[in-house]
C-alpha cells in the first residue's frame, strides 16, 4: 500500500503541478477554463466551482486543461464560447504572446517544482559532499610517480582549499598539465590517530574518459579513485534555496544532454523508458527512503517539463512554436501545415510510446530470466 499511495502522491503530483502551470497563467490573464482534470477519459469524480469543473478522471496517464476557445487554427467566434463564458475570456482570441505564455507555464511549472523539491531535500537533509579522499591510486600513474597513497586526503591545490572532491577533480581536470602542489593529510601508522601534512607536486596527464553517457571525452587525470565517503552539511532556508537551484540547474543540464545524446544516437534506444519504468524506480525509491524518492520526483519533473518543451505538435513545445511563428509573421501559420504537423506529432509520440513500453516489457523480462 505505502508503494501504491507513493506512486500515486508521485505521478499525481507531477501531472498537478503542471496543469496547474496552464490553469494559474491563463486565470492570471482573465482567460476561461471551462474544465481542470487529474487524467483522461469518463470522469470518476467531480465538482464545480465558480465557471470551472474540476475532475478526477478513469485513465491517469496525464491531464488537461480545457480553455475556452481553444481551437487548432487560432480562431474563434461567439459560437465557440461555452455557455457561461464570454467572448473576452477565449484564449484563441488573445494575442499570441499570452497563448504562448499559458502553454510554456505548464513545462516552466515543472522546472519550478523540481527546485522547490531540492530545495526541500537541501534543508531537510543538507549539502551531501563526497570527500576528497583517496580510495585508490592506479599504477604508473602520476599520483603513484608522485608517491600519493591510498587513504591520503587533498586539502588544498595550489594554496586554495579543497572541501569536497568535486572541487579537487575539477581543480585538476582545469590544469592543462600544469605541475600542481596538492597539499595533503595522511594518517600516521599505528592507532595513534594523529596525521601528517605534506605537500607534493605532481604533473596531470591527459587522458580519455568515458562520461555518464557513455561517450569518450579527454580531460586531465592525475590516477586516484575516491574512497566513497560523505558528509552532510546543514544548510539554513536561504542556502538550502541556492543549493537546490544548483542541483535543480545540474538536473536541467543532464537531462538536456541525455536528450542530445539520445538524438545523436550515443545513448542507445533501449534506454528509452515509461510509465513501467517509473512505477519501478518510484518503487524503489520509497523502499530507500523519503529524501530518494523526493530526488527521483524532482529528476521525473524535470524530464517532464524539458520533453513537453521540445517542439513536437501536439507538446506544449510544437505550441510555443505555432505561436512564435505567430508572434514574428503576424499571422498564424496555414490551418492545414498545423494539421498534419500535429498529425505527424502524433505519430511520433504513439511510436515513442510503444517503444518506451517494449523496452519496459524486455527489462522485465530480462529481470525474470
Amino acid at each position: 500500500m505505502t508503494t501504491v499511495l507513493a506512486i500515486v502522491v508521485v505521478l499525481g503530483g507531477l501531472i498537478f503541478f503542471h496543469e496547474l502551470g496552464h490553469f494559474a497563467m491563463a486565470r492570471g490573464f482573465g482567460m476561461g477554463v471551462s474544465v481542470f482534470s487529474l487524467g483522461f477519459g469518463p470522469k470518476i469524480l467531480k465538482f464545480k466551482r465558480g465557471k470551472t469543473v474540476y475532475a478526477l478522471s478513469l485513465v491517469p496517464l496525464g491531464g488537461y486543461v480545457a480553455l475556452v476557445g481553444e481551437s487548432v487554427d487560432n480562431s474563434s467566434s461567439e459560437e465557440d464560447i461555452p455557455d457561461g463564458f464570454t467572448p473576452g475570456e477565449s484564449f484563441a482570441l488573445r494575442p499570441a504572446w499570452q497563448r504562448l505564455l499559458v502553454v510554456a507555464s505548464g513545462p516552466f511549472a515543472n522546472i519550478l517544482l523540481a527546485w522547490l523539491l531540492c530545495w526541500a531535500l537541501a534543508f531537510g537533509w543538507g549539502a551531501t559532499i563526497l570527500l576528497p579522499e583517496i580510495g585508490a591510486v592506479s599504477e604508473k600513474s602520476p599520483a603513484a610517480d608522485a608517491g600519493i597513497q591510498a587513504g591520503d586526503r587533498i586539502v588544498g591545490i595550489n594554496g586554495a582549499p579543497v572541501g569536497s572532491w568535486e572541487e579537487m577533480s575539477t581543480a585538476i581536470g582545469d590544469s592543462g598539465g600544469r605541475i600542481l602542489a596538492l597539499e595533503i593529510v595522511r594518517p600516521s601508522d599505528g592507532w595513534t590517530g594523529s596525521y601528517t601534512t605534506l605537500t607534493i607536486a605532481v604533473s596531470p596527464v591527459k587522458a580519455e574518459r568515458k562520461t555518464i553517457f557513455g561517450d569518450d571525452e579527454i580531460t586531465w587525470l592525475i590516477g586516484v579513485r575516491s574512497m566513497g565517503r560523505t558528509i552532510a552539511r546543514p544548510l539554513n532556508f536561504r542556502n538550502s534555496a541556492a543549493e537546490g537551484a544548483h542541483r535543480a540547474l545540474q538536473m536541467i543540464s543532464l537531462t538536456w544532454q541525455g536528450f542530445v545524446k539520445l538524438v545523436q544516437r550515443v545513448v542507445p534506444l533501449d534506454q528509452v523508458g515509461g510509465p513501467i519504468m517509473i512505477v519501478q524506480l518510484v518503487s524503489e525509491q520509497t523502499d530507500a527512503g523519503i529524501s530518494g524518492l523526493l530526488a527521483l520526483m524532482a529528476l521525473i519533473s524535470v524530464n517532464l517539463g524539458i520533453l513537453n518543451l521540445l517542439p513536437i505538435p501536439v507538446l506544449d513545445g510544437g505550441q510555443i512554436v505555432f505561436f512564435l511563428w505567430e508572434s514574428i509573421f503576424r499571422r498564424p501559420m496555414a490551418q492545414k501545415v498545423q494539421i498534419y504537423a500535429m498529425r505527424l506529432g502524433l505519430a511520433f509520440l504513439v511510436c515513442l510510446m510503444l517503444l518506451a513500453t517494449f523496452n519496459d516489457i524486455w527489462r522485465l523480462v530480462q529481470s525474470v530470466g
